[in-house]
């Protein structure tokens, strides 16, 4: 039987998890429309490719050079080429410089994204992270302590971000593109053990999974969905909670920064309070907010001493912001760096 795509799958286990996946998450968003998808060559992205032609629209497959490892160019041509084969409207390679900023890998996939929404042109861009990528995702949170949001993980449909396979496994894509036969491309950087997620990947999680029995990585992936839609009720409130504290009478900051009254969110339970303050900061394009900021921005409403401003990131290049307490209220303001 021919597919809408043009192309024929066979129905074997894997093949119709991987579309079941793509299927549920495309009637999730209304229905079939025209997609990007991006293309490492790896299995995962493969397997993605090949079913996002058969049930969501006309498919572009973008690969990313990074341009890290010699030959590059080629395996980024291969795998266009593949996604041609496997009944895509179009492919297209486009390089990309990698900076060194936050380390390789953080770089790498700034610029892999910023690639991603530069030729998506409107159209919601289709990632292939499973289930198991989930679960390092969580795990990793963990280790870091930056609080429930931190283990959340990733969700299916982050406007533009789409993400079909987090129900499927690792092996499940790997297989279909054996049943497909197709050899993906193995990226040597997942075998290097200089990188965490490597070693969470083939260290950590295996050592779980044997000495706790199995079912590990669902587990984790549980854990996140439920913290998620938990996460999503305080959310709500702590939204109220800012409408109310940016009332009117609060005083306003420099560059027409909009204050919040540090009385309103005392009298808030923490867990709101810090969830009120940190959407309050990113209105304020306040970036890299860790847990150990927003600890110490939460002392100048809950345990003043007279203490200084709190250091965060984002601003422009040439000033810093700082949160501040004055006038019983907390404000963002741009500081000349020295």
């Amino acid at each position: 039987m021919r597919e809408p795509g043009g192309i024929r799958l066979p129905e074997t286990a894997a093949v119709l998890a991987v579309r079941r996946g793509v299927r549920e998450w495309v009637l999730a968003q209304g229905g079939r429309r025209p997609v990007v998808v991006g293309l490492s060559g790896g299995a995962d992205s493969l397997a993605l490719v090949a079913a996002a032609v058969i049930e969501a629209g006309e498919v572009t497959a973008v690969v990313v050079d990074h341009r890290l490892q010699d030959g590059s160019a080629e395996v980024a041509e291969k795998a266009a080429e593949r996604a041609r084969a496997l009944g895509c409207a179009a492919a297209v390679v486009v390089p990309v410089e990698v900076g060194r900023e936050g380390g390789v890998e953080a770089a790498a996939r700034a610029a892999r994204y910023e690639a991603l929404e530069s030729v998506r042109a409107g159209r919601p861009v289709l990632l292939g992270h499973t289930l198991d990528d989930q679960a390092e995702t969580v795990l990793l949170g963990l280790a870091r302590g930056s609080g429930g949001r931190s283990i959340q993980g990733m969700v299916a449909w982050k406007p533009p971000w789409g993400r079909p396979l987090l129900g499927v496994r690792r092996a499940q894509t790997v297989r279909m593109c054996a049943d497909l036969e197709i050899e993906p491309w193995d990226d040597p950087h997942n075998a290097d053990l200089r990188y965490t997620r490597v070693r969470v990947r083939n260290e950590v999680l295996p050592l779980l999974e044997q000495v706790l029995g199995g079912g590990v990585a669902k587990a984790l992936v549980r854990t996140a969905d439920q913290l998620r839609e938990d996460g999503a009720v305080l959310d709500g409130y702590a939204d109220e909670l800012l409408r109310t504290a940016r009332s009117p009478g609060s005083v306003t900051g420099d560059n027409d920064r909009p204050t919040v009254s540090i009385e309103i969110l005392a009298t808030a339970p923490p867990a709101l309070r810090r969830r009120a303050v940190r959407a309050w900061l990113a209105d304020q394009g306040v970036t890299g907010l860790m847990n150990a900021h927003l600890q110490a921005i939460d002392e100048l409403v809950s345990n003043w001493r007279g203490q200084g401003g709190v250091a965060v990131g984002g601003g422009p290049r040439d000033h810093r912001l700082v949160v501040t307490r004055e006038h019983g209220t907390l404000a963002v303001r741009a500081q000349p760096r020295i």
